[in-house]
């Protein structure tokens, strides 16, 4: 069952590669079937983690995938497949966001996992990051609805190369802002 989570990871990483590629190559009724099986792999994929919420957002995004993916395949538009990005981001929004009003942000507790006692300094940075990262899908999500309106090369570029990008960079920047809290902190 790995291997489906992994495949599930692979789509939603290669999706923009994938649309233009496809497209470029087969056209849209060949790639809908495609599309279709591998959000369906996306939804079975998303019962083996152990986040609820986790499990709700591969619900979500495969049943999005696959309605965004029927309107592209019955209208005979690829304009339709370009929106995906911009649902994943408001789903990754609302997750963030949501667990904003909860006691323990999705992120405290993804921090939990691997220090289960985490300091009160430790729960205050988790709130912090969350709320950068609702930052970070607002921006990404409206700039990724901006590129639905731009040749699908431009669209292909920003959600298949620079979106990650600037995760990545996002990422990295908040490790070692991490590391250095952390290394300040010690006694």
């Amino acid at each position: 069952m790995r291997a489906l989570t992994a495949l599930s990871a692979l789509l939603l990483l290669a999706y923009p590669l994938a649309v233009y590629y496809g497209l470029s190559r087969w056209g849209i009724g060949v790639i809908g079937i495609i599309f279709v099986a591998l959000f369906v792999i996306r939804i079975a994929a998303g019962n083996q983690t152990k986040l609820k919420e986790l499990k709700y957002i591969a619900w979500l995004s495969g049943a999005a995938g696959i309605i965004l993916t029927l309107c592209a395949t019955l209208f005979r538009e690829h304009g339709w497949f370009t929106y995906y990005p911009v649902v994943v981001n408001i789903l990754m929004f609302s997750l963030f966001f949501s667990s904003l009003w909860q006691s323990q942000t999705l992120i405290e507790r993804l921090a939990r996992l691997q220090e289960p006692e985490l300091p009160e300094s430790g729960v205050r940075y988790t709130r912090n990051v969350t709320k950068v990262w609702c930052s970070y899908f607002v921006v990404n999500g409206s700039i990724a609805l901006y590129t639905c309106f731009l040749p699908l090369e431009i669209w292909t570029l920003y959600n298949g190369l620079l979106s990650y990008l600037f995760a990545g960079s996002l990422f990295t920047v908040e490790w070692l802002v991490r590391g250095y809290i952390r290394k300040s902190n010690e006694p």
